[in-house]
């Protein structure tokens, strides 16, 4: 249920996301989901691919700092109320979201939430009791 995620440590100066989707691109990755967050001097650009092990090798063969951390992917009911009931559970558990970023694949359909949280095992257990479906990495990867 756990699903890896690389962080790239990125300068915010122009061109840097150029930079990487093309190391990506040449190197035959596919972005499956991204978040960026960002201060007047850096930014921490978070990716799911569909190679994780290549993706993070390739980019620190390019001078790219990289991490990888660990994340949960709920689907959640893509209509009103959706996001407000998982969230709800959260609360009620009193789980601490760390950040939190989101993705669809067809309107009407569901919604990928990617969550990180500083307990992820108590929140798979609390998910999961919660009816909640979480993703597998395999799941997320081949989307």
């Amino acid at each position: 249920m756990k699903v890896e995620q690389i962080a790239i440590f990125l300068e915010n100066k122009s061109g840097r996301m150029a930079d990487i989707t093309a190391i990506l691109a040449r190197n035959g990755i596919n972005i499956r989901a991204m978040s960026l967050a960002d201060t007047a001097d850096f930014g921490i650009l978070r990716l799911i691919v569909n190679d994780t092990e290549k993706a993070r090798k390739v980019l620190k063969e390019s001078g790219f700092t990289v991490g990888t951390t660990e994340v949960l992917v709920a689907e959640v009911e893509d209509k009103p109320g959706g996001l407000a009931y998982v969230l709800q559970v959260i609360k009620d558990g009193a789980l601490n979201i760390e950040y939190m970023y989101a993705f669809t694949q067809k309107s009407g359909g569901t919604g990928l939430i990617i969550f990180r949280f500083d307990e992820l095992d108590r929140a798979i257990t609390l998910l999961t009791e919660a009816d909640i479906r979480l993703l597998s990495g395999d799941e997320v990867y081949a989307i």
